[in-house]
């Protein structure tokens, strides 16, 4: 791993947390991920299930943590499953874990290979009355492979058909949404590394450059500063490609007079940050690209003002639609006939703001957590406003991280310049 290690209190937290929750003398069991292939004798890089990394910290390929925590022995209340160092392996793709570091990244001194797994997991399901499997119960889940999840659930209840089976995912789909102080740090650190890389950006950016190029320098910001990498696949999108939700060509020149969305974001010790930033190319917005970006901004810290505990996202996102309504408006991208002869179903806004306004941010981008319970304090969330006009060959959105808790909104994005005067002058300052 390129980050820094972390603190083992996190994943022991999260053990906790999750043990809580079980029924009395039940066995829970979490596989990792599989190793999939791409073309000929090669594999994807290989990325951890975000369920056993939250309980673990290990990315490591054939990994299984097994909680337990009403075994008779103490010493197998918590497991942590690893494949055994082979030589021959090690010297094709490299080192594997040790007893004592995977000891060390996950609090859990009890290791068990793989190898020998079997028959002591056969004893351990005896002595249980309920077996909790994992599956992804992400709601934008829209993969249908049959993952290495799926095959465990098979296999377990083809061996042991009697028992009681729960859905791990039920518990960690809340557990996951409220974060620890521990794992805000962690996201701080994928911000503050994101932050570093956008204010380089703005030193760079000016006409005649190419999104790859734009791409490329937020590469290199993030390794090397020990990011991981990126949190997905960045979105450098100038001029009319920033109507694309989801552009990922990244090919094209960015030209004078243009503006420029740029969403991408930090991968740092398996957390994620997610930034949206809309810039101009020359440095210098038009006074109707200003009256554009304005209004977004304003949606952007009207959302941030009531995105608070008790209310939902699904009426959340309303609210802001009816902001954004006032302000599309405003700028004359709607009349007050528009209004009048609106859907309810389908607002007259929405020609202008086809996407959600906030997600759950963490292990994973689109994060685990509710959107029809009321939001907790603890919960971790992007604020996303944009407006893209299909007329005027413009997109405009700005993104911030935003940590709800107790005593207010904290943006973790704070020290990132989103107001036009800011960006304007900090692109004044090229060398």
């Amino acid at each position: 791993m390129k980050y820094l290690p972390l603190d083992s209190k996190i994943f022991i937290q999260n053990r906790k947390r999750f043990v809580s929750k079980m029924q009395k003398n039940s066995i829970a069991i979490f596989v990792s991920n599989d190793e999939f292939p791409s073309n000929g004798d090669a594999l994807h890089g290989f990325v951890q299930n975000s369920d056993l990394y939250w309980l673990s910290g290990i990315e490591q390929e054939a990994t299984m943590v097994i909680l337990f925590p009403d075994n008779p022995d103490p010493k197998y209340r918590e497991v942590l499953v690893l494949t055994r160092p082979q030589e021959l392996k090690e010297i094709w793709d490299g080192k594997r874990l040790r007893a004592n570091e995977a000891t060390a990244i996950s609090g859990m001194p009890t290791i068990v290979w793989e190898d020998v797994l079997d028959g002591m997991l056969q004893q351990w399901i005896h002595l249980a009355d309920a077996i909790y499997l994992d599956s992804n119960e992400n709601d934008r889940k829209n993969n249908l492979v049959r993952s290495a999840e799926y095959r465990f659930i098979d296999e377990m209840k083809s061996r042991y058909p009697l028992h009681q089976y729960l859905r791990a995912a039920k518990i960690l789909k809340d557990l996951r949404g409220i974060k620890t102080t521990e794992e805000i740090v962690v996201i701080q650190k994928s911000i503050d590394i994101t932050e570093v890389a956008f204010k380089r950006l703005l030193q760079f950016i000016k006409p005649g450059v190419f999104e790859y190029e734009i791409e490329a320098e937020i590469y290199h910001s993030f390794l090397s500063q020990r990011a991981t990498g990126v949190a997905y696949h960045s979105i450098i999108a100038s001029g009319d490609n920033a109507r694309t939700l989801h552009y990922v060509s990244n090919n094209n020149e960015c030209k004078d007079g243009e503006l420029i969305l740029m969403d991408f974001g930090a991968a740092y010790g398996g957390y994620n940050a997610d930034l949206t930033r809309t810039v101009p190319v020359n440095g210098k917005f038009t006074k109707r690209q200003k009256e554009v970006y304005n209004a977004c901004l304003h949606l952007h810290d009207y959302a941030k003002s009531i995105l608070k505990p008790g209310i939902s996202i699904l009426k959340y996102t309303d609210k802001v639609g009816e902001e954004a309504t006032k302000q599309f408006l405003k700028i004359g991208l709607l009349n007050k006939t528009d209004i009048k002869n609106e859907d309810n179903n389908n607002p007259a806004y929405r020609k202008y703001l086809y996407h959600g306004i906030s997600h759950h941010l963490g292990i994973d981008v689109h994060d685990l957590g509710t959107r029809t319970a009321p939001i907790e304090a603890g919960m971790v969330f992007t604020v996303e406003p944009g407006i893209y006009i299909k007329e005027e060959g413009m997109g405009v959105r700005i993104e911030n991280n935003i940590w709800v808790t107790k005593t207010g909104n904290q943006d973790l994005f704070k020290n990132i310049p989103n107001k036009a005067e800011e960006i304007e002058a900090l692109m004044r300052r090229k060398k």
